[in-house]
């Protein structure tokens, strides 16, 4: 099962990253609408998603991380519904996973505490921003709504390692909330893993911090194992490919 620690902060940031710019009122209560299924609202997400964000981004992390991705093709031709996982080491490693993704838009989990920030609150709630609720009473409707994207096909990504430490080269110890999602709804989980390499050509006379790899791994079906053998597994899949 989920626990309460691993709900609220199993894919969300350093909790004091935007603190500086929280100013807002947000509150999850029963009636809230984890995901809007109206279709202004879906005309409105697409076109800001692919449109603008997709290919502003893909300039944008090219021009900064020389960003490749390898592996496209185990999430993108995948027929049902998957989560997907990675280590957490960039402000816009969420970015990178969309790229990789493709038209196959992701929904990304994220503190409540995101949405009170101004401008940016509608913006990620358009790009499939979930917040995850930070009463646990309203962790009921939360589950539900994961659960029922994965049903449907859709893709869902999780931060096991529970918080952003940028640039790290380790993989950090795994909470259990992904796992949980993939057993429960039978869908596999499509590990990714970002990796460091030095700049190359013109790019080392300028920049100090490594280019970035994303490297997208095969699905793995969690077929009956318990979630620690999963979890385990996967990490072990991961790790080796760091």
């Amino acid at each position: 099962m989920i626990e309460k620690e691993e709900v609220m902060h199993e894919d969300a940031e350093e909790l004091d990253l935007f603190d500086s710019w929280r100013s807002l009122e947000f509150n999850i209560d029963e009636n809230y609408e984890y995901v809007p299924n109206n279709l202004s609202f879906r005309l409105a997400s697409d076109a800001l998603y692919f449109f603008i964000a997709f290919p502003i981004l893909k300039i944008l992390t090219k021009l900064i991380y020389d960003l490749k991705i390898e592996g496209e093709e185990n999430i993108r031709y995948l027929e049902k519904g998957a989560v997907t996982i990675s280590n957490h080491v960039l402000v816009l490693d969420c970015a990178m996973i969309g790229l990789a993704t493709g038209f196959r838009k992701e929904h990304f989990t994220t503190l409540a505490a995101s949405f009170k920030i101004p401008f940016v609150r509608k913006l990620i709630k358009l790009l499939q921003a979930i917040p995850i609720p930070e009463d646990i009473n309203n962790k009921k409707n939360f589950l539900r709504a994961i659960d029922d994207l994965l049903k449907n096909g859709e893709i869902v990504h999780f931060y096991p390692e529970a918080s952003l430490v940028p640039y790290c080269k380790t993989l950090r110890k795994f909470k259990n909330g992904a796992f949980d999602f993939s057993i429960r709804n039978n869908v596999p989980i499509v590990p990714m893993v970002f990796k460091f390499r030095q700049p190359e050509g013109l790019r080392k006379l300028f920049k100090k911090k490594p280019d970035v790899t994303l490297k997208v791994l095969k699905p793995i079906y969690p077929d009956g194992m318990q979630i620690e053998i999963y979890k385990e597994r996967v990490y072990n899949e991961m790790k080796e490919n760091i």
